[in-house]
């Protein structure tokens, strides 16, 4: 058997890494890199995905979980396949979400083949992330970065893509930014401050690549806001390339990104301290509140090559605005997770002129249906902006129509709407026509 130790426990192992994000998986993958790791993003999806994904699960588990275990079981059931040479990544959480069991049933199902040799890595700061051994301080911020960096140019992607004049121009665009970014991030630097001024200089590069794509801004696409459960919602496979559909008939995504899940769960902690009488002085919270500004002043230096090629799609700037969004329809005291932050999202799409919001669920999933039932009334409160649940299940149902009647009730929105968007290039087309 490899040997583990604390200072690389996964080493003489790949590690497989899911593609719950496209982007956010390469650059995870790098990350890992950056420490030794042989890291590698899981096989695309596919039908087989499902095929094994079903064969050893009940029906009862949820699309994004049986998606997971097949990708993996497609590593597992390759020829020459080691177990013992073999990691899966899979984070866990608690909470009511079947989430938290996919780590459970991936072990029980790797035990039952008889490959309890597979490592599945499950970090937690529970026990220090002692899976990433003696790098794991270093990894921690170069992994946060790497998220970052796939949010933004998944963002960049989804901002140019849709007015591009001849197709598969930013597609292209956005596969040499992940290249360029990847390649740096598994890199070693002295310090995170050296490794800071390699990552800014490459994003130059990048916003330069997606600002050379021929495109035609003189007039706005409708301005559609994606909400919904994190895996189901950035998994294109999942989602049956549902932004993609979007785009077709003549709309643009604004996508909620992954850090809006690690904003959220650092002001949990924080909220669930507080609540414990250890207030704003108290020791257990400086690491929770030093994590989370350095990981702030990150954020902010990470997306300053793109400046205003963001204006009109920034993100809030802090997600207690999201929660107090929410609050008068699924408060935080009484909901969890991505309910909660929605429901907030999607008043805050709202208030930045979006026509119209849809929630990508899996079928089943307890967040989709809380949320379906509090749209309604939201939309009401909000001048009837148009609000559709959309679950996957992994069998094909009639996407073509169910998007042509959510864009038909957008468009008519769009002619009555009284929060206008910001419209980043209507100053350049007046200054070009003047």
């Amino acid at each position: 058997m490899p040997k583990e130790t604390a200072s690389n426990p996964l080493e003489g192992r790949t590690l497989y890494i899911s593609q719950m994000a496209y982007a956010g998986a390469r650059m995870m993958a790098a990350a890992f890199h950056s420490i030794d790791v042989d890291a590698r993003v899981a096989p695309d999806s596919d039908q087989r995905t499902l095929e094994l994904g079903g064969r050893y699960t009940s029906g009862e588990e949820c699309l994004p979980e049986k998606v997971t275990l097949g990708d993996y079981l497609k590593v597992v059931f390759e020829k020459g396949f080691d177990p013992k040479k073999t990691a899966f990544l899979m984070p866990t959480a608690d909470g009511p979400c079947r989430f938290g069991q996919y780590r459970s049933l991936i072990r029980k199902v790797l035990h039952d083949l008889d490959y309890d040799d597979v490592l599945v890595l499950s970090p937690t700061s529970a026990d220090g992330y002692n899976a990433f051994g003696d790098h794991a301080r270093i990894f921690l911020r170069t992994a946060w970065r790497a998220m970052v960096i796939g949010d933004i140019l998944t963002k960049a992607l989804l901002r140019t893509r849709p007015y591009e004049l001849r197709t598969g121009d930013t597609d292209q665009a956005f596969e040499r930014s992940l290249r360029r970014m990847g390649d740096l991030i598994a890199e070693k630097y002295p310090s995170a401050g050296e490794q800071m001024e390699h990552l800014v200089a490459a994003l130059v590069m990048c916003r330069q690549e997606f600002e050379s794509v021929p495109a035609d801004y003189s007039e706005p696409k409708l301005l559609i806001g994606v909400v919904g459960e994190i895996f189901c919602r950035l998994n294109d496979f999942s989602n049956s390339s549902v932004v993609r559909k979007l785009e077709e008939y003549g709309c643009e995504a604004w996508l909620s990104d992954i850090a809006e899940w690690v904003w959220y769960t650092n002001n949990e902690q924080l909220y669930h301290l507080n609540a414990a009488g250890k207030g704003w002085w108290h020791p257990a919270q400086w690491p929770v509140r030093i994590k989370t500004a350095l990981q702030r002043q990150d954020e902010h230096r990470l997306y300053e090559p793109f400046g205003d090629y963001f204006d009109g799609y920034r993100e809030p700037e802090d997600v207690a605005e999201v929660l107090g969004n929410s609050r008068p329809y699924l408060p935080r005291e009484g909901a969890l997770g991505e309910m909660v932050l929605s429901t907030g999202k999607a008043v805050y799409l709202y208030e930045h002129g979006a026509d119209g919001v849809v929630d990508i669920s899996p079928f089943s999933c307890m967040n989709g249906i809380v949320t379906e039932a509090i749209y309604t009334k939201l939309g009401r409160d909000h001048d009837g902006i148009p609000i559709r649940v959309f679950y996957f299940d992994g069998i094909s149902s009639d996407l073509d129509r169910d998007v042509g009647i959510f864009i038909e009730l957008a468009k008519t929105y769009r002619r009555r709407k009284r929060k206008p968007r910001y419209w980043p290039h209507a100053r350049s087309i007046a200054t070009a026509t003047a």
